[in-house]
């Protein structure tokens, strides 16, 4: 390591100025909105989330055939993600890390989903076996994270991780989400993307002008501008839908019809799929991408505390967190959402843009994501929201969460080479390697992870190792997730390129650190030891 003595989480450090993101936040984390103020904030945030959890499972629905085998489960599988979705984020908001996080499937975890479903599909199975595969995988995947993160893992690894490694980290959560489907590809490999770029580009503008040019005017553009930009486009949407303008098929339609037609209530309950399976390989799969997710998550917790104007978080934090994702894993796998559950960046996004940082108004809309999921009706009206609107909102929202991982470098000396050096290369790389693992197996027979498993086997002297599944699968996995590969570089490279701690900026970001005080774990909550303690400047 670089320094002969790592930096002590800044407990007896001296607290320096707060960060200049405290004086934005209009509600920080530990105050209470009026209530019907509160529930309004509550719903935009569930609003900023649908479109992934809507698209995590159509992907797999897809893939797995549901759309032609049982269409009339479709719609279960997304009520089921909402309402582990609305349960595991009550847990992380009140027996976790109690930051103002939403909890969520994970498109880390779908990649190896993906991967096993093809390998299923070749043995002829059907969707209702490929669920139950990925059910155990998830669970014993959760159950690794649960370890981590109680055992203490990730926080005793924050010693090691300073603002070079974590800017690029939480910039390449939201530079590596440029291309989502909603964004780039509506159709999802149909012809031609169909995207309705006027229509992304009036919901774009709307959230701008909103959050941007009228929050000076009135109190309500600050606190929803998103809300109020989805529901302008929405309605414009719904007016050329009804009228014709926009034909049935399109991305742009929004589907009215669908609401009336949903079922009044839908069955979700633990193991409605069957009996989980436990294969090794799969879980193996499953256990990288889960490693994907935690560091995806350590760079969240980072980025949901600056914007919220709180210091860097503490090792307990860290390891509350990481430990009740994990919790929030071994549930997802038991309801059978066949994915994951981690942070949601989206929400920490809309957090930078509202201001909007109270725990009080995201267990809000958990109760929403509950209550939607089990009402057919509610969810069904949610997912009319067509993909250019959500597109839109994901160009604001993302652009957002690289500029506040970039301001990180603000405790750094970007007056020295090795700075400069080590956040460049691991953005480039963040961007560079996923892109390569994209293209892995493309004109081939077989898949991206099979692909680069065949062409490790072939390495000379080593193939006989890095050509196993094991091997092969965690390096596809981890390889195609950008804040992965740029927090491997910027880690190995930070610890090991010379530089004073003042150059890299950990001294400063010691003293920010919060106090053990401040943070009281839920085991200690529970024996009657306290609550958070409010931090010595306030949030507002």
């Amino acid at each position: 390591m670089t320094d002969a003595t790592p930096p002590d989480d800044g407990q007896s450090a001296t607290t320096p100025e707060e960060p200049e993101t405290a004086g934005f936040v209009e509600y920080g984390i530990d105050d209470k909105p009026p209530r019907k103020q509160a529930i309004l904030l509550g719903v935009q945030h569930y609003l900023t989330m649908i479109g992934a959890s809507v698209a995590i499972p159509l992907g797999l629905a897809g893939a797995m055939g549901m759309f032609e085998a049982a269409p009339d489960q479709v719609g279960r599988l997304i009520g089921t993600f909402f309402v582990v979705s609305g349960i595991a984020t009550l847990a992380q908001t009140t027996l976790g890390n109690r930051y103002p996080i939403v909890q969520g499937g994970t498109f880390s975890m779908l990649a190896p989903g993906l991967a096993i479903i093809g390998v299923l599909a070749q043995q002829g199975a059907n969707w209702q076996t490929m669920l139950v595969e990925l059910q155990g995988a998830v669970i014993v995947a959760g159950i690794v994270e649960v370890v981590i993160g109680y055992s203490g893992l990730m926080g005793k690894l924050k010693r090691y991780v300073g603002p070079v490694v974590i800017a690029p980290v939480i910039a390449l959560i939201g530079l590596s989400l440029f291309n989502v489907p909603q964004i780039a590809n509506p159709n999802f490999g149909d012809p031609g993307t169909g995207q309705n770029w006027w229509l992304l580009g009036l919901t774009m503008l709307s959230i701008i002008a909103c959050s941007q040019y009228l929050d000076r005017r009135h109190r309500a553009f600050k606190l929803f501008p998103v809300l109020l930009g989805i529901l302008f486009a929405w309605t414009v949407a719904a007016i050329l839908s009804v009228t014709g303008v926009f034909a049935a098929g399109s991305v742009s339609y929004v589907s009215l019809g669908s609401v009336t037609s949903a079922p009044l209530v839908q069955p979700i309950y633990p193991f409605q799929w069957g009996l989980p399976q436990f294969t090794p390989g799969f879980i193996v799969g499953m256990f990288a991408g889960m490693l994907a997710s935690v560091v995806e998550s350590f760079g969240d917790y980072h980025s949901v505390a600056r914007i919220a104007g709180r210091g860097a978080p503490n090792s307990s934090r860290i390891n509350d967190g990481i430990g009740m994702e994990g919790v929030g894993n071994v549930f997802a796998g038991i309801m059978g959402t066949g994915n994951g559950c981690t942070s949601y960046t989206e929400n920490i996004g809309a957090i930078a843009i509202t201001g909007v940082a109270s725990r009080y108004v995201v267990q809000i809309g958990a109760a929403v994501m509950i209550l939607v999921g089990y009402f057919g009706p509610a969810g069904q009206l949610f997912a009319t929201i067509p993909s250019p609107i959500i597109g839109g909102l994901y160009i604001v929202m993302f652009g957002q969460i690289a500029a506040v991982g970039l301001s990180q470098l603000k405790y750094v000396d970007l007056d020295a080479n090795r700075n400069v050096f080590i956040v460049g290369f691991a953005m480039f790389a963040g961007l560079a390697v996923p892109e390569y693992m994209s293209q892995v197996g493309q004109g081939m027979d077989v898949g991206g992870a099979t692909a680069l498993q065949q062409g490790l086997a072939a390495v000379p002297v080593l193939g006989s190792v890095l050509g196993t599944d094991v091997v092969a699968t965690t390096l596809f996995v981890m390889g195609g997730t950008g804040m992965v590969v740029g927090g491997i570089v910027a880690f190995v490279l930070d610890n090991t390129v010379p530089g004073t701690r003042e150059e890299r900026g950990l001294a400063a970001w010691a003293a920010l650190t919060e106090d053990d005080s401040e943070y009281v774990s839920s085991i200690d909550r529970i024996r009657g030891r306290g609550g958070d303690r409010q931090p010595a400047v306030s949030d507002d």
